[in-house]
C-alpha cells in the first residue's frame, strides 16, 4: 500500500535514503525538506574547490530538479521543519513567510550537524570562517578571491583543519595550524601523528600544539593564545569540531543517547517507531566494543540509508555498528585509520598490545617505491584486532581497506600473514606489508 514518507534534511543521509526508498517502492509519495538551497552536495569536496583542485562549483552539486526527476521525489528547499506533532503524525514547516503542516506515515530525520565556533572575545570583529555547508564554502572562496589574504590561522588539526591547510597553502597563503592537543590528527596514535606533523613543517606550515585560541584584539587582526603568545592572521578557519543537530528531536521528546546524538535502534528507528533518523545526528554502536558512538562520516550515512529503506519495505537488515574508517590527504601524505586508537582503548579499560612497521609501498627496485608506516592495536591474549593506522606516500588506502576488512571479519593478527594478497613489483612485495605486520604482531602473543 502506498504511503507518505517525509524526509527532513538532505546530503548523504536524506538524499540517499530518498533514492533507496524509491528503488524499493515505486508508488509511495516522498517529500524532502531542507532549509538550505541544496538538497544534495559533496561536502567532502568543498576544501578542494577552495584550493582550486576542483575547478567547477557545479561538480559538487546535484541540482534539485535533476534529483527530483530521477527519483520522483518532491523537493522543498528553503523550507525549515520547526516542529513534530507525533500524536497527529505531522510536521510544522516554515517557508519564507508561510507556515504550514504536512502529515506523514513515516518520518525520517537527517538534520546533520553544525560546526562548533568557540565564543571568544573579539570574535565579532575577526575574519572567521567555518566549513560545513555550501554557503560556508562560497564565503571562503569569495573572500580569498576578493581580498587575497596572505596569512591564515587554522584552529583545529583534525580532518577539516588539515584539508584546509593544504588547500589554502595551494593558494599561496601562509598557514599556521593551532590545536590544544599534544598531537595533530587525534584519530591516530602519537607516533603516527608525528609523521604528519613533520610533513606539515616540511611543507612550510607552522604547527602550534598544546595551545589554543582565547580571543582577538587589534580590531580582530591579532590572535590571542592561551600561552600568552600572539600572532597575526588575515583570516581564521574554525575547525574545532561539530555537534549533532538535535533540536527537532528533543522538542518532539525523542530520546538522545549518551553521546548527545539521537538514539536509534538497529533499524535506525528512534524511540517513536514511525520516526527514523540517520547520519551525523545519530548515535550508533561501535562495531568492536558495542559501546555508544557518534561518527560523522559518509559511509555510515549511506549504509544507514539502505537499512532504513529496507526496513520500510519489510526487510530486517540491521545496522551492525560503526568502525569509523577514514582516510585523509595531507599534501603528499595519505593518512588512514580504522577502529580504535590507544587513547580510546585505554578510556574503555581494554588491555592491548601494539606494533608499528616501517615499510615501502612496493618492491624497492621498481621506481616510485615510497615510505609506508602501518600500526595495529590488538588484544594482548587472543590477538583480535582493535584498530589500525596507516600513513605513507603511496598504497595507504589499499592497506587500510585490507585491515578494515580484517577487523570487520573479526580476524586476529595471526590471520594477517595468511592473507594471500596479489603481488607484482609495481604494486607490492612478495610478502605484503600487511603480512609482515601480522608476523611481527603475532610474535608478541
Amino acid at each position: 500500500m502506498a504511503q507518505k514518507f517525509l524526509i527532513v534534511g538532505g546530503v548523504a543521509g536524506g538524499a540517499t535514503v530518498a533514492a533507496q526508498i524509491r528503488r524499493n517502492d515505486k508508488e509511495s509519495k516522498i517529500i524532502m525538506f531542507d532549509k538550505g538551497d541544496h538538497i544534495s552536495f559533496s561536502n567532502c569536496g568543498m576544501p578542494y574547490y577552495i584550493g582550486e583542485v576542483v575547478e567547477s562549483r557545479d561538480d559538487l552539486l546535484i541540482p534539485s530538479a535533476t534529483f527530483s526527476k530521477k527519483y520522483d521525489v518532491t523537493i522543498r528547499t528553503g523550507s525549515e521543519v520547526t516542529g513534530i506533532d507525533r500524536q497527529n503524525k505531522q510536521i510544522r514547516v516554515k517557508h519564507a513567510s508561510d507556515t504550514y503542516n504536512e502529515t506523514y506515515d513515516k518520518l525520517i530525520l537527517s538534520p546533520g550537524a553544525s560546526a562548533v565556533v568557540p565564543n571568544v572575545t573579539g570574535k565579532d570583529k575577526a575574519c572567521i570562517f567555518s566549513l560545513h555547508t555550501i554557503p560556508d564554502m562560497d564565503d571562503i572562496h569569495s573572500y580569498t578571491k576578493a581580498n587575497q589574504p596572505k596569512t591564515a590561522a587554522i584552529i583545529g588539526a583534525g580532518f577539516i583543519g588539515l584539508e584546509m591547510v593544504e588547500n589554502l597553502h595551494a593558494l599561496g597563503i601562509e598557514c599556521t595550524i593551532i590545536d590544544r592537543s599534544d598531537q595533530v590528527m587525534k584519530l591516530v596514535d602519537k607516533n603516527m601523528a608525528a609523521i604528519i606533523k613533520d610533513h606539515l613543517i616540511e611543507k612550510g606550515v607552522k604547527v602550534i600544539l598544546e595551545d589554543g585560541l582565547t580571543g582577538y584584539s587589534n580590531e580582530g587582526k591579532t590572535i590571542q593564545l592561551n600561552s600568552g603568545n600572539k600572532m597575526q592572521a588575515d583570516m581564521t578557519i574554525m575547525a574545532t569540531g561539530i555537534k549533532p543537530n538535535t533540536k527537532l528531536a528533543t522538542s518532539a521528546s525523542l530520546k538522545l543517547g549518551n553521546t548527545g546524538a539521537i538514539s536509534v535502534n538497529e533499524y535506525m528507528q528512534t524511540t517513536d517507531p514511525d520516526i527514523y533518523a540517520l547520519g551525523d545526528a545519530v548515535e550508533t554502536k561501535d562495531l568492536i566494543t558495542q559501546t555508544p558512538t557518534h561518527t560523522a562520516l559518509a559511509w555510515p550515512a549511506h549504509r544507514q540509508a539502505f537499512v532504513i529503506a529496507s526496513h520500510l519495505n519489510g526487510g530486517n537488515i540491521p545496522y551492525k555498528g560503526t568502525l569509523g574508517s577514514a582516510v585523509l590527504k595531507v599534501f603528499d601524505l595519505t593518512v588512514g585509520a580504522t577502529g580504535h586508537n590507544s587513547a580510546s582503548l585505554k578510556k574503555l579499560g581494554y588491555t592491548f598490545k601494539e606494533t608499528t612497521l616501517r615499510s615501502y609501498s612496493h618492491a624497492g627496485y621498481y621506481p616510485g617505491s615510497e615510505k609506508l608506516w602501518l600500526k595495529v592495536l590488538f588484544d594482548d591474549k587472543t590477538g583480535t584486532l582493535y584498530g589500525a593506522h596507516v600513513v605513507g606516500f603511496d598504497g595507504v588506502d589499499k592497506r587500510l581497506a585490507i585491515l578494515t576488512t580484517a577487523i570487520t571479519a573479526k580476524l586476529t593478527v595471526a590471520d594477517l600473514p595468511e592473507l594471500e594478497l596479489a603481488y607484482a613489483p609495481p604494486y607490492s612485495s612478495p610478502k605484503d606489508p600487511v603480512n609482515i605486520l601480522g608476523y611481527k604482531a603475532s610474535s608478541m602473543l
